[in-house]
């Protein structure tokens, strides 16, 4: 009995080694498998985007998260699913996997690229800035937060040109309502909208008419000395500009630009001599 106790227990240890051994093999087999899959699905992505079907591509991209979520490629599908959507103009989409990106991935190398593409995501949005203002502003934070923070990066100087735009296009914007409001004689609302233009977009072309604007509305409500101020200012600062000289006028109402006058001085020598020719 001694005996055979011992050639079972040899047996049962054998056993349990060789299931030990082939359980392990196992596993590593299994991730063999799926990081060919995973490869085999980002290769698959790269051939649908190059192709033009953005949908299967983006597909493919989520793929690979989904079966190898901690490896490097990863945090790149994201990105490219974002870029095989926004490639394509469907922005909705490539916004959700660039903020789940952003969610999922705070510290990676890429993401200076995902707040870039983020905000240009955002920027192809604007269709109507007098209806709806969101998708600006929200280009303008992902733009701000690309400047500020990854100001050495390739993205920033176009992120910096884009940003020049929004504000140009925010401060038409107050301009058309100031005029609204001018157009209802709602003076106290017009002022405050041309005086955010001065004061929060001076950097923007809109800026001197803004500030003919408050020389014209303060003059016509009786506040002059108010007026006066505005146009000293754009006096200072813009005097050669068509909208200091229609606010010259407003104080002036015979005032007339001396190139307007030496051009009639002219036309006017031109037909009197040529009337004396038919004397």
């Amino acid at each position: 009995m001694k005996y055979i106790f011992k050639f079972l227990l040899i047996f049962l240890l054998s056993f349990l080694a060789s299931c030990g051994g082939k359980k392990e093999k196992e596993v590593d087999i299994k991730g063999i498998d799926l990081e060919a899959e995973m490869i085999n699905a980002y290769n698959e992505g790269l051939k649908s985007l190059e192709e033009g079907d953005v949908l299967f591509a983006a597909k493919n991209f989520n793929a690979v998260e989904n079966l190898y979520p901690q490896s490097i490629w990863a945090s790149r599908s994201v990105l490219m699913a974002a870029y095989s959507f926004y490639s394509q103009d469907y922005y909705g989409d490539a916004i959700s996997e660039l903020k789940r990106f952003l969610r999922n991935y705070p510290t990676n190398e890429n993401i200076s690229y995902a707040y870039f593409l983020l905000g240009t995501c955002y920027y192809e949005l604007i269709v109507d800035e007098k209806k709806d203002l969101s998708p600006l502003l929200n280009s303008k934070k992902y733009f701000n937060i690309v400047v500020k923070d990854f100001p050495n990066t390739d993205f920033a100087l176009d992120a910096k040109f884009k940003l020049d735009l929004i504000e140009n296009v925010l401060a038409s914007k107050e301009i058309y309502i100031g005029k609204y409001y001018v157009s209802r004689k709602k003076w106290i609302p017009a002022i405050n909208r041309f005086k955010n233009v001065v004061n929060n977009f001076e950097k923007t072309e809109y800026v001197e008419e803004a500030l003919h604007r408050l020389v014209e509305i303060n003059y016509m409500i009786g506040l002059e000395n108010e007026a006066k101020k505005y146009a000293s200012l754009l006096g200072y600062n813009y005097q050669s500009s068509e909208w200091y000289k229609e606010s010259y006028r407003v104080f002036n109402k015979d005032y007339e630009d001396p190139k307007e006058k030496i051009k009639k001085d002219k036309q006017n020598i031109i037909l009197r001599g040529f009337k004396k020719l038919f004397r």
